[in-house]
């Protein structure tokens, strides 16, 4: 998460509306509101000035400002830039009477600093709008003209700037607030005090554009512990290990990835070919229907009946195209029995979710395991429906590692990690290259080599899908995608980025 408009000394620490409040209250104690008003005021005209160019007579920002504290924030920051010469439009219509004493001294100062007001948007030029409607108290849809002007400011042609979070977003779930709500998509969030869970998973990433964070210069000794943390190489790093020049393909370990029914072989393909390409040492490629001869792009892969492998010492990864036949079933059965680490994705969740017994044997595993869902298969391993997952992510993916005594991957955008008993984690990178067919059989064959390589099973969901997302990333970037980008391009790409974090971790620990 960038921090170049703020200084933040934990930049990964989410926190939720209640606690943000409790901080906010807590600091009001020793300050008055005026002054966390001001502050905010001057840190969202310092974020502003860094998406302007450089100041001329031509420069006009727009500021729409609501009726609250998100309001007052915007209208500090309005009469800071119009200090400066700046030519500041706002939009604000709001009875004077009911704002907050602190909104309302903004209003004068605004007032005082020369602010243009109008009760509608104009159609000019805009270089910036910054967005200062409704903060992280919006419990309702936008309606009436609240609406309009949100809509409006998704159609200018300049950078908009949102205060603490985009107008319409659920701060907690990312989700739009209401079942026909609307929110601001932003380019940049300035959010204050600490960062929010919302700005980040669901529809967070694409309504909030670079979040930048600023802590409004609040003591952190009154901050709890977070709800949860942004994904980052820290939590992983000390499974990173370089390849010795004294080792072989017996170091790096052994890897199952048993799936692929009739006519969804190329499941099993794409996973147990990451999982090569990701270093683990020997890959079988179990086929639960026709098995292929060889892998001719990758013949260092070994096709076997499914039936014929033993999980005695290997690390399985299990689900891509396995179907749910009674010679699925069974194949997941051996494998829960199986001391070894285990990942289980696609319909190995789904014959999970419809079998009590199988929840049973799974949840009483004591091996390493790894569960790879996506909101549907969460919701079904959960006994509830997909708007319930994503109204929840994080609570719903450590809801699937409690339960389950596992380590989960909810995915999506923003995807969260839960491991139990630790903070769940929201993991960043990654965009729409991975929405495709594939996508999450090369996760599940990438958390397999991992796991093969005895990484631990935390580290390995981190790591994983840190690396999955990077990859994409690099990807985009260098050309590909992300519309028609497929899963079978997105492993070199995984493979490069893999070898980069090593070669990094190598030169930071000499």
């Amino acid at each position: 998460m960038a921090t170049g408009c703020a200084d933040q000394r934990d930049p990964l620490a989410l926190y939720s509306v209640a606690q943000i409040r409790a901080i906010e209250a807590a600091a009001l104690s020793s300050v008055d509101p005026g002054v966390l008003m001001q502050r905010a005021g001057a840190a969202v005209a310092r974020c502003a000035l860094t998406l302007l160019p450089e100041i001329t007579a031509d420069i006009q920002v727009l500021t729409v400002a609501g009726p609250g504290n998100n309001g007052g924030d915007a209208l500090e920051a309005s009469a800071i830039l119009a200090q400066r010469g700046i030519k500041v439009t706002v939009v604000h219509e709001a009875d004077e009477n009911t704002l907050p004493a602190d909104a309302r001294a903004a209003l004068t100062h605004a007032r005082q600093s020369g602010v243009a007001f109008v009760k509608s948007i104009p159609a000019v030029s805009w270089s910036l709008a910054i967005d200062g409607l409704f903060g992280i108290g919006l419990t309702r849809p936008l309606q009436g003209r609240y609406r309009e002007w949100a809509t409006q400011l998704n159609y200018l042609h300049c950078p908009v700037l949102a205060i603490d979070v985009p107008s319409g977003l659920d701060a907690d779930t990312g989700n739009v607030v209401g079942p026909e709500g609307m929110a601001v998509c932003a380019t940049v969030t300035l959010t204050l005090i600490a960062g929010k869970p919302g700005l980040h998973t669901a529809h967070g990433q694409d309504h909030a554009g670079r979040v930048v964070t600023d802590d409004l210069g609040i003591d952190h000794t009154l901050f709890s512990e977070p709800v949860a943390r942004l994904n980052s190489p820290r939590w992983f790093a000390d499974a990173v290990r370089p390849r010795l020049h004294a080792s072989h393909k017996g170091s790096y370990g052994d890897l199952q990835v048993i799936g692929g029914a009739e006519g969804m072989s190329g499941a099993v393909i794409l996973a147990a070919r990451m999982a090569l390409m990701a270093g683990a040492g020997r890959v079988f490629a179990g086929f639960a229907g026709p098995v292929p001869g060889y892998d001719s792009l990758h013949p260092e892969l070994m096709c076997r009946f499914a039936d014929d492998l033993k999980a005695d010492h290997c690390t399985v990864a299990l689900g891509p195209g396995l179907g749910t036949s009674r010679q699925a079933h069974d194949l997941l059965g051996r494998a829960l029995s199986s001391s070894q680490a285990l990942v289980i994705d696609a319909d190995g969740l789904n014959l999970v979710a419809a079998e009590p017994r199988l929840q049973s044997r799974l949840a009483q595993r004591t091996a390493p395991t790894l569960l790879t869902p996506h909101p549907l298969e969460a919701a079904r391993l959960l006994g509830t429906d997909v708007h319930t997952v994503q109204s929840d992510r994080s609570g719903c993916a450590c809801a699937l590692a409690d339960r389950y005594h596992a380590t989960v991957i909810l995915k999506g955008s923003g995807s969260i990690i839960a491991h139990p008993g630790d903070i769940p984690v929201i993991n960043t990178t990654g965009n729409p290259a991975l929405a495709t067919a594939g996508s999450g059989d090369v996760l599940a064959g990438l958390c397999g080599a991992l796991l093969a390589q005895g990484w631990p099973v935390r580290a390995c969901a981190l790591a994983a899908t840190w690396l999955h997302g990077s990859a994409a990333d690099q990807m985009v970037a260098d050309g590909t995608g992300p519309a028609g980008a497929t899963a079978s391009e997105l492993m070199p790409w995984i493979r490069k980025a893999f070898n980069q974090l090593v070669s990094e971790h190598r030169v930071m620990s000499r």
